[in-house]
């Protein structure tokens, strides 16, 4: 008799851990809206079954670009649960980026928000998209409308744990996106490994305030919280003093390093305010020392943090637990994002791929379960991205301490990571450069206390030229998402360059480090 192997669908996995009490509240809005075990189930298998019902092609992928809202989270569950590729999208990306996504993932199924439907339908019936849907977030929209129409019963489809679960768009340094695969297997292993090191129980309830289309938001925290059984408070928006009033009563909160700075701006933050809280987690961005240190001062809570990426989801955290053998002290420490998870190889090596030895300064690369297969369609930019030894090239500079802990200390390239998202100055250039007057450009990122690092754009005309400088503001603005226009823009005569001819992107840095300090 032929055994079937075990399904490594993820969403089979996530649904053997919910509670046995199908009707406890699982997710509780911040619209007054309860989320029973039992709706997550009953709607996915609905949304799943509708796109079953399409018999859309093996592995096709369906496109999200909508408003955080439960009912998203429903659409990436059905997604699991029938088989498909979910591509999330930011909000924020305009026509332009839209069309690169649509030709690139080929989707099958678009669902965007209403607002959009006009412009985003056409850019997808164009490139051959057959089924295009809206999803609002006030439970409107076509998606449900079908959906409503369908069984609510649904069998989660066969999956290896190589099989491809989401396509996640990281922005390419020369302004190309690459879609990061990430596979079932890759999302459990993550999932499991941090259910246990941060310690997550049954009782956790998690203050969910980030949004939902990249790996913080979506895999992160909903995985855990759903792996754990643990319900969620869910914020639409971010709002500081929301989030500390939602605190009351709560376990969990997962932030970005912005998300602290206008917390602790609140006259409500204080101990009594988040007496049940248990864990502060912070990631996608470095997390500042004056932060860290007026948080633990003002709540007597040490923020945890942790790395990751969208190619490997978490690789390394400060760990959940304290020292028992320093009196009870944290094991967090400042300025380094912790251990390498379990299950995680990393190393840091020179320009040559050597090993250096602990607190040397040089280029990150790891392995383990949680790291991606590749990028989507791009087998040369998935094999420069792993060294022949097959470990993958984070493009970051770190070093890794005498006690293993592990300091990010700088990006290769010239990334900005302004309040957690990615920008990449050759992509914003490159739009600054197409507009008419402009010689060239240098984009280049300064710290700020907001949203950790901001762009800073130095323009040089074409001699002879004028170059209205609100007019290329409104260009760029109406070419690329919100965060990565730059929040200081000048005109230079002209750009500093090295010998060969390189513009000196460090001695700009270095001109515009104290801009915007307080």
């Amino acid at each position: 008799m032929h055994m079937r192997s075990a399904n490594a669908n993820l969403f089979a996995v996530l649904r053997a851990q919910f509670p046995d009490k199908q009707d406890a509240t699982a997710i509780e809005t911040d619209t007054d809206l309860h989320y029973r075990w039992r709706d997550l189930d009953r709607a996915s298998a609905m949304v799943a079954n509708l796109f079953a019902d399409w018999e859309l092609p093996e592995q096709a992928r369906v496109l999200m670009q909508v408003d955080k809202s439960v009912e998203a989270l429903v659409l990436y569950l059905a997604c699991l649960r029938g088989g498909y590729v979910l591509v999330p999208l930011n909000t924020a990306y305009q026509a332009a980026e839209m069309a690169y996504f649509l030709n690139d993932a080929q989707p099958s199924v678009v669902v965007c928000s209403g607002a959009n439907m006009g412009w985003l339908s056409k850019l997808a019936f164009t490139s051959g998209v057959h089924h295009v849907l809206t999803l609002n977030d006030d439970r409107t929209g076509t998606l449900l409308d079908r959906a409503s129409q369908h069984a609510d019963v649904q069998v989660p489809v066969q999956r290896q744990a190589d099989d491809l679960a989401a396509i996640l768009y990281t922005s390419g340094t020369t302004g190309r996106s690459k879609g990061a695969m990430l596979s079932h297997g890759n999302l459990t292993s993550n999932a499991q490994v941090l259910q246990g090191y941060w310690g997550w129980r049954s009782d956790d309830v998690l203050v969910h305030a980030l949004p939902i289309f990249h790996v913080h938001g979506l895999f992160v925290a909903i995985h855990a919280a759903l792996l754990g059984g643990s319900s969620m408070r869910w914020m639409s928006r971010f709002e500081p003093s929301a989030a500390i009033a939602w605190m009351a009563g709560a376990t969990v909160f997962m932030g970005v390093p912005t998300l602290y700075v206008r917390m602790l701006a609140e006259h409500s933050l204080n101990r009594e305010a988040i007496q049940t809280m248990r864990l502060f987690i912070s990631g996608s961005a470095p997390l500042l020392t004056e932060t860290f240190q007026a948080w633990q001062a003002r709540t007597g809570h040490t923020i945890l943090e942790r790395y990751g990426m969208s190619e490997t989801v978490m690789l390394t955290s400060n760990p959940e637990h304290t020292d028992t053998r320093h009196g009870g002290q944290s094991m967090r420490r400042d300025g380094t994002v912790g251990f390498p998870l379990p299950g995680v190889d990393l190393r840091v090596v020179d320009n040559q791929g050597q090993m250096l030895p602990a607190g040397q300064i040089g280029g990150i690369e790891v392995r383990g379960p949680s790291v991606f297969k590749g990028y989507w369609q791009m087998p040369d930019k998935t094999q420069e991205a792993f060294t022949s030894d097959a470990w993958f090239k984070t493009g970051d500079v770190g070093l890794q301490d005498e006690h293993g802990y592990v300091r990010i200390v700088g990006r290769s390239k010239d990334l900005i990571i302004s309040g957690g998202f990615n920008v990449y100055p050759a992509e914003v250039e490159s739009e600054i450069n197409a507009f008419s007057g402009v010689a060239e450009s240098a984009v280049v990122g300064a710290p700020h206390p907001d949203f950790g690092e901001v762009g800073v754009a130095l323009v040089v005309p074409q001699a002879g030229a004028e170059v209205n400088l609100s007019a290329l503001k409104a260009h760029v603005k109406s070419r690329l998402a919100n965060f990565k226009i730059p929040k200081h823009w000048v005109m230079e005569p002209d750009l500093p360059r090295n010998a060969m001819g390189k513009v000196e992107k460090n001695r700009l840095r270095e001109r515009y480090k104290v801009l915007f300090a307080s």
